[in-house]
């Protein structure tokens, strides 16, 4: 695996052993970040990779011009990979890792310009889950769920784009300006 673009390209990232974790497809990667290229949500960004596995999606992040990003793991291996990561690509100075369960972490956490959540497949949790990350939100924020099937809107968001790649289903989604 390696970093797709930006000051980062072609560097590899190593993903940890086993099947904890499910490490997003560079072109799954490349498109997702295209498109928040596009929509000028990553230069300068603060950024949370939530279930961050490698770190390879707040690392390209990085990559592209976010200002920092804290990475949220609680598997063991994941965040060894993580730190070695960020240590070998020279990010340490502008990375947070954090060890423990999200929805315990997120409450101490604030003013995210683009929140990064990939959970496991079989998650189902994500009306919880965008309640919890809300209050961490920057106005104007982003949160770009990875999941394993198409997500529906929840109750005070808007979804901006949805796209499959694979098994995948990357949705972008922003608080209701209702709110």
């Amino acid at each position: 695996m390696r970093v797709v673009a930006g000051s980062l390209r072609g560097r590899a990232i190593k993903a940890p052993e086993g099947d904890a974790t499910r490490p997003t497809t560079d072109r799954a990667r490349e498109a997702l970040f295209n498109a928040l290229n596009s929509l000028g949500a990553i230069d300068g960004s603060n950024v949370a990779d939530l279930y961050a596995g490698s770190g390879a999606l707040g690392i390209e992040a990085l990559s592209r011009g976010a200002a920092r990003c804290t990475f949220v793991e609680r598997d063991r291996r994941a965040l060894e990979a993580i730190r070695s990561n960020i240590s070998h690509l020279g990010v340490s100075d502008r990375s947070s890792v954090l060890a423990g369960d999200v929805p315990t972490l997120l409450a101490g956490l604030r003013q995210f310009d683009l929140v990064l959540a990939d959970p496991p497949y079989g998650f189902d949790e994500w009306g919880r889950l965008l309640d919890l990350i809300a209050p961490c939100l920057a106005p104007g924020a982003l949160v770009v769920a990875e999941s394993g099937r198409e997500l529906s809107p929840s109750i005070g968001w808007e979804i901006v784009r949805a796209k499959r790649y694979g098994r995948a289903w990357v949705t972008f989604l922003r608080r209701s300006s209702t709110d």
